[in-house]
C-alpha cells in the first residue's frame, strides 16, 4: 500500500507540474485531457518499476502501461471516427450557421471619405515603432505587441500594448510595461502613446510575453477558465481607455474538432481581474469575439461541403471558397464584421460575391455581387502606376456612390502611403487614383461616370444638398483640366469647385443663377461638388417644353380654319 501511494503520489505531483506548464483543457471534447491521463499512467508504470526493483514487471505497472497504450491508440483512432469530414461533412458545413442572402446597398451604408481607412497593420506598426523610438529609454525595455483595430468613441484605431522584449526585461520589470499605442486608421498623423489614464500610470502586467504567474494564458487558466479552449488574446480598451485582454472561449462541436466560440473572458491588464461572459451578455465595447481563424475555417467548410465530402474532392460541383485574405470592416451601426470574397472552385480573378460575418454574434450574410477579387483589385491599382513600383495594401470594401468599392493605399518601398486607390468591385478596370482620399474619390467618380455607371446619392447619408444663388464663379486651368470655383449666398464661407465632367451647365453658369448642388459632408474651405444643377437653365428648358405644345395647337387651329 505504501508503494502504491508513493507511486501515484509522485505521478500526481508531476501531473500538476505538467498542467501548470501545458495548461490542458479539462473537458471531454479536447484531446489535451487524454494526454494528461497518458502522462499520469505512463509515469505511474515507470515509477512502479523503479520502486519495485524486481526483475519482473509488476501487475500494477503492466496495468498502467496498458491503460496508457489504450489511451494513445484511442487519441489516434477516435478523432477519425468522431471528427473526420468524410463522415461528418454536413456538420462541418453547418458550423457557420444559417447564411442569409442580402443586398449590398441595403445593409452596407455609404461611408464618409473622412472615415476611409488608409493605415493598415504594417503601417500602424511602423508608426508605432517611430513613436516608441521618441523615448529611447522606453524602447530599450519594451516593444510593441500585436495591433488590433477597434472602434474607440466612433473612430477606428489600431491599438497595441507595450510588451516585454525578453525574459531578462521581464525579470527587471515585473511591475509591467508602461501603456499602449493608438494609431488612427484614417489619419497617419494621429499616433498616441497612452501611459496615463486620469492621472494614474497604465501598467500592462499580465501579457502573453510575461512568464510564470504573469503569463496571460496561465493567469486566466488559474483564475478558473480550465474547461474552455482559449484563443485570440487581443488587447482592447473600454470607453474610459482602460486596457483589457479579450480572450475568445470555444468548444469543439464535432468530436475533437469543429471549434465554435461560446463566449469571451476579459482580463484587466493591470489588476488581473478576470471575468467570463457568454456571447449575449458581453460588454458592448468588445468589438470582436469571433476569431478570424475560426470564422475563415467555418466559411471554408460551408463552401467546400455544399454537396458532401466526395463532391468536394472529385467533381467539385457548386463548391465555393473564400478568397485569399480577410479584413475587418465596420458598418454604419458601429458593428464589426469579418469580410471575405467568395469565389467558385478554380476561380482566378473573379468572385461570385462576398460574405460579412458579425464578429460578436456570428450572423453571416452572403452578397451575390459578381466582380473582382481583392488580389485583382490590388494588381489593377499597382498597374496604373507601375513605373513608381508602389505596393497596394490589402483592400477594404466600402459603399461608395452606391457601388461596392475596394479602397487600398499605395505605399513606396519605405512603407509610406503615397497614393489612394478606389477600385470598382464590379469592374476592376474602373478605378480612381489620387495623392489624397479626396483626389482619388473625384477621379473614381469621373471613372464611373465615363463608363456609363449611374452614380447614386439618394440614400447616401454622407452627402449634403443645398440650394442657393451664385455670387461668384471663375474658371481655373490646372493640369489640362478646367476647374470652376464658385460661391453661393447660402454658404459664403465655403468655396465650391468642380469640372465640367460633373455638369456641362457649369460652363454657362453666371452670377445670379440659382443652383442646387450636392457635396461631401464634413469638408471645409474648398469643397468638391458631386452633383450640380443650374435651376435657371432647367426653368428655361421647362418653359420651352411647355410653350411647344401650345404652338403646335395654335398651328392646328389655323389649319382647320383655312
Amino acid at each position: 500500500m505504501k508503494k502504491f501511494m508513493k507511486t501515484y503520489g509522485v505521478a500526481a505531483i508531476v501531473l500538476v507540474i505538467y498542467s501548470f506548464v501545458k495548461l490542458p483543457v479539462l473537458r471531454l471534447d479536447f484531446l489535451s485531457g487524454i494526454s494528461m491521463l497518458v502522462v499520469f499512467f505512463g509515469l505511474s508504470g515507470v515509477l512502479d518499476m523503479m520502486f519495485d526493483r524486481g526483475e519482473k514487471t509488476s501487475k500494477i505497472a503492466k496495468y498502467n502501461f496498458t491503460i496508457a497504450i489504450v489511451l494513445i491508440v484511442y487519441s489516434i483512432a477516435a478523432p477519425f471516427v468522431v471528427s473526420s469530414p468524410i463522415l461528418h461533412a454536413k456538420a462541418y458545413r453547418n458550423l457557420i450557421g444559417e447564411v442569409k442572402e442580402s443586398e449590398f446597398a441595403k445593409d452596407v451604408s455609404p461611408v464618409s471619405v473622412n472615415d476611409i481607412r488608409l493605415v493598415d497593420e504594417d503601417m500602424a506598426m511602423k508608426l508605432g515603432d517611430k513613436k516608441l523610438g521618441e523615448d529611447p529609454a522606453l524602447g530599450s525595455v519594451a516593444k510593441l505587441g500585436k495591433f488590433h483595430i477597434q472602434n474607440v468613441d466612433g473612430q477606428l484605431y489600431w491599438v497595441a500594448p507595450l510588451v516585454h522584449r525578453d525574459v531578462i526585461k521581464w525579470i527587471t520589470n515585473t511591475d509591467g510595461t508602461t501603456g499602449y499605442v493608438m494609431v488612427s486608421a484614417s489619419n497617419p498623423q494621429d499616433v498616441r502613446l497612452v501611459q496615463e489614464i486620469d492621472g494614474k500610470p497604465v501598467k500592462i502586467i499580465y501579457q502573453p510575453e510575461a512568464y510564470l504567474l504573469q503569463d496571460l494564458h496561465r493567469h486566466a487558466y488559474l483564475q478558473g477558465i480550465v474547461a474552455d479552449g482559449m484563443t485570440e488574446f487581443s488587447l482592447e480598451i473600454n470607453d474610459a481607455g482602460r486596457p483589457y485582454w479579450v480572450i475568445s472561449l470555444y468548444e469543439n462541436k464535432i468530436g475533437y474538432s469543429g471549434a465554435n466560440v461560446t463566449g469571451v473572458a476579459t482580463v484587466d491588464a493591470q489588476t488581473g481581474e478576470t471575468k467570463k461572459y457568454s456571447i449575449e451578455n458581453a460588454p458592448k465595447w468588445i468589438d470582436r469575439m469571433q476569431p478570424e481563424s475560426i470564422i475563415v475555417d467555418q466559411i471554408s467548410d460551408w463552401g467546400l461541403y455544399v454537396k458532401g465530402f466526395l463532391n468536394s474532392v472529385i467533381s467539385e460541383e457548386g463548391v465555393l471558397v473564400p478568397t485569399e485574405g480577410t479584413s475587418l470592416v465596420y458598418g454604419s451601426d458601429g458593428k464589426a464584421y469579418w469580410y471575405t470574397g467568395i469565389t467558385s472552385s478554380g476561380g482566378d480573378e473573379s468572385t461570385i460575391g462576398f460574405m460579412l460575418v458579425d464578429t460578436r454574434t456570428k450572423e453571416a450574410k452572403l452578397y451575390k455581387q459578381p466582380g473582382a477579387t481583392e488580389t485583382a483589385a490590388m494588381t489593377s491599382a499597382e498597374g496604373k502606376v507601375q513605373e513608381k513600383n508602389y505596393q497596394a495594401t490589402f483592400p477594404v470594401m466600402y459603399n461608395i456612390f452606391g457601388k461596392p468599392t475596394y479602397v487600398s493605399s499605395l505605399k513606396d518601398k519605405a512603407g509610406l502611403v503615397k497614393m489612394v486607390a478606389f477600385v470598382s468591385v464590379e469592374d476592376f478596370s474602373v478605378l480612381g487614383l489620387g495623392e489624397t482620399k479626396e483626389e482619388a474619390l473625384r477621379s473614381y467618380r469621373d471613372a464611373l461616370s465615363s463608363k456609363g455607371n449611374d452614380v447614386k446619392f439618394e440614400n447616401d447619408n454622407t452627402v449634403d444638398k443645398i440650394e442657393g444663388t451664385v455670387t461668384r464663379i471663375n474658371p481655373d486651368v490646372n493640369g489640362g483640366n478646367t476647374f470652376y470655383y464658385l460661391t453661393i449666398d447660402s454658404k459664403q464661407e465655403i468655396i465650391f469647385n468642380a469640372t465640367s465632367k460633373v455638369s456641362k451647365e457649369l460652363t454657362i453658369t453666371a452670377p445670379g443663377d440659382k443652383i442646387k448642388i450636392s457635396f461631401e459632408k464634413g469638408e471645409k474651405d474648398i469643397v468638391d461638388i458631386i452633383e450640380f444643377d443650374n435651376l435657371n437653365i432647367g426653368n428655361v428648358t421647362d418653359k420651352k417644353e411647355e410653350q411647344a405644345p401650345k404652338a403646335n395647337t395654335e398651328d392646328k387651329q389655323v389649319t382647320t380654319q383655312q
